[in-house]
């Protein structure tokens, strides 16, 4: 539990549940707001870029209680500068392709590719910024942040936008090989003074966290902070994109409006909210204001 834990010993349990890709599409909005209105919803990460990200805006905007953060997309996804300031980065559309090792490799090695990695990273701080929504939190599309080099960038750029915490993308159970590159990145978090969850719950079911996985994550939950993340949107004719063919994005919805994954959450007496309610901004390493929502 990053900011705390160290001055408060064993960390007790809380939990956070986002909903990924708001402002990807129309569906994707519109399950987020039923799934925090009805639901156990509690957090939401904007892509500043896409397709439906104003409708995402005045959704957020009629919900306060609705904790929203950056979803920075670097890979599979539409841009937010122009192409010609970031030609290098992205397709004839303005759009990032899916290589993500290869970029990976150009991101570490090529000086001009890292400069207009970071002003594009900027420029979306900088669209998230005019939104007027409290930042809440900060990952990345595919968790390309366990990238050191988009980690670095995120770092630094992200102090200028008052980035308080991100998302670690460690799941119990997770690979082997894995951990030593969490336990640095989660390193880096704590020098920095980045809030952080401890644990995630949808890595390895991404895109099929239904009501039986949401009472299995419950069920084996550790102790920290758990954020359950997962891709919500109403049924549609059509994959919301290419790489979501096999995405059950209905079945995640009726998951976060189900009334046995409410009734776990209260018989467990978690506390959840946003990163900003179990991490208080603060200026110096406190105790978390958990609250009951």
């Amino acid at each position: 539990m990053s900011r705390s834990q160290a001055a408060t010993g064993p960390a007790r349990r809380a939990l956070i549940v986002t909903a990924d890709d708001f402002g990807l599409h129309p569906r994707v909005n519109d399950a987020v707001e039923r799934a925090h209105r009805n639901g156990v919803l509690t957090s939401a990460s904007l892509m500043v870029a896409g397709d439906a990200a104003a409708d995402a805006v005045e959704r957020a905007r009629r919900l306060p209680t609705l904790r929203v953060g950056l979803h920075v997309v670097l890979a599979d996804g539409r841009a937010s500068s122009p192409r010609s300031e970031i030609a290098q980065l992205v397709d004839e559309q303005g759009r990032f392709g899916n290589a993500m090792v290869r970029d990976g490799v150009r991101f570490f090695f090529l000086p001009r590719v890292r400069a207009q990695l970071a002003h594009e990273i900027r420029a979306q701080f900088e669209a998230f910024a005019a939104t007027g929504l409290p930042l809440d939190h900060v990952n990345t599309h595919k968790h390309f942040h366990l990238h050191p080099t988009v980690l670095s960038l995120l770092l630094e750029i992200g102090s200028e936008y008052g980035m308080t915490a991100m998302r670690l993308p460690y799941e119990a159970g997770g690979p082997l090989l894995l951990r030593p590159w969490i336990s640095l990145v989660r390193a880096r978090l704590d020098r920095r003074r980045i809030a952080h969850n401890d644990h995630v719950a949808g890595l390895a079911q991404s895109g099929r966290m239904d009501e039986a996985a949401f009472i299995k994550a419950l069920g084996t939950l550790p102790d920290g902070v758990t954020e359950i993340y997962c891709h919500p949107a109403m049924p549609g004719d059509d994959a919301l994109t290419p790489s979501m063919t096999d995405y059950r994005h209905g079945d995640e919805l009726a998951a976060l409006v189900s009334p046995r994954v409410a009734a776990a959450m209260d018989a467990m007496g978690l506390p959840r909210g946003g990163f900003r309610d179990v991490f208080p901004v603060t200026t110096s390493a406190v105790k978390p204001a958990l609250r009951v929502l």
